[in-house]
């Protein structure tokens, strides 16, 4: 048995003819920065998520770093970002030299918890900055209500959540900007690295279209210091091409994610809970084993791939020793690393090896 964590190949093979045809129409146009394909992708991305406005940019890290430039937030400043998430997003804040104040998640859906943001906040804070880890939503309201009590900024990371609801209402349009990744891995990824922002704020959009190129709305003329940050036209036109399959494929992953919690709930394992409000996409299924390790090495030999997603919290990372923080600051986070543990999870993962999977861990947890 071989059933890898993801094939990545498996999305181009299905839609082979309509990619290579949408990468054909770019080469023929002779635009290989920004222009048509690109606006097309912007706006049909915008009307998807509910958004009045999405910009297009080279990756997710920059969306987010991109967007606290054009919320001015920079040196001094504080930013609340989860203790459980992947390190992009403390790098951001980092990189406008602002300092990421970690938050403990709520242990049942490893997201933010609303309830330890307040105990937080400081006169130097100037933003939430919340993940939809997973792809299932964070708790959006309350993080709201505190943050607008406090006069606070909210970006949401949603670099999982494609496609994902929070009350029936689609992830793109609820904070101030919300911030994407097209990463291949992606729900909805591309053929190499792309980003974007959604926002309903004018003020925004224009200011990160504004960042993402050299500061300059014409050329060689820069208003602000800004960076190269655009999306690649052949990368609109294949996720125009992806964007058309994925609530389909969102379908398919959530029959393999409800088929995982059926066979898997006599297996011990802690498995993925999912709040009345929220409407998850599955970019991940994550359960939890005190015997994590264990469990992936068994898994391994049967032939089936896994990741932990992520085996070090950003606290723990040498990248942030200058911090100061010791494991046990953040013990939420640093417990859940040691125990959850990713199972093979996509679009094209088929019936019969979701059904192996599920056999294979109630194989290696009795």
């Amino acid at each position: 048995m071989n059933i890898p964590f993801l094939d990545l190949g498996a999305a181009y093979r299905e839609l082979k003819p309509e990619i290579d045809a949408a990468m054909q129409r770019v080469l023929d146009s002779g635009w290989y920065i920004l222009g048509p394909e690109v606006d097309a992708f912007e706006a049909e991305w915008a009307a998807y998520c509910g958004a009045d406005h999405a910009v297009g940019l080279a990756n997710g890290l920059d969306a987010l770093v991109l967007a606290l430039r054009a919320l001015d937030i920079g040196a001094g400043d504080e930013v609340i970002v989860p203790s459980n998430t992947y390190i992009a997003t403390w790098l951001a804040v980092s990189a406008v030299g602002a300092r990421p104040v970690p938050v403990e998640p709520d242990p049942a859906t490893h997201n933010i918890d609303p309830a330890r943001i307040g105990a937080a906040i400081t006169p130097a804070t100037r933003a939430v900055l919340p993940v939809h880890l997973y792809g299932q939503p964070a708790d959006l309201d309350p993080i709201l209500a505190v943050a607008r009590q406090h006069g606070l900024a909210v970006i949401e990371d949603a670099a999982q959540a494609h496609g994902a609801r929070y009350k029936g209402q689609r992830i793109g349009a609820h904070a101030d900007v919300v911030c994407w990744s097209f990463y291949p891995g992606k729900n909805l990824g591309a053929l190499g690295d792309g980003g974007a922002i959604t926002t309903n704020r004018t003020d925004l959009a224009d200011r990160v279209r504004l960042l993402r190129n050299y500061g300059s709305r014409e050329k060689y003329v820069n208003d602000v210091q800004g960076v190269n940050s655009r999306l690649d036209p052949v990368q609109a036109a294949v996720l125009r091409v992806k964007l058309r399959h994925l609530d389909d494929w969102t379908d398919r992953r959530r029959a393999i994610a409800s088929a995982y919690c059926d066979a898997l709930q006599a297996s011990g394992l802690v498995l993925p809970h999912v709040p009345a409000w929220a409407d998850p996409v599955w970019h991940l299924y994550v359960v939890g084993a005190l015997n994590r390790d264990d469990l992936q090495a068994r898994l391994g030999r049967a032939g089936i791939g896994t990741l932990i997603h992520y085996p070090i919290p950003p606290h723990m990372q040498a990248a942030y020793t200058s911090l100061g923080f010791a494991p046990a600051d953040f013990p939420i986070a640093r417990d859940l690393a040691q125990q959850i543990l990713s199972l093979p999870i996509g679009p094209h993962l088929s019936t019969e090896d979701a059904q192996a999977v599920s056999a294979a861990v109630l194989e290696a947890t009795f």
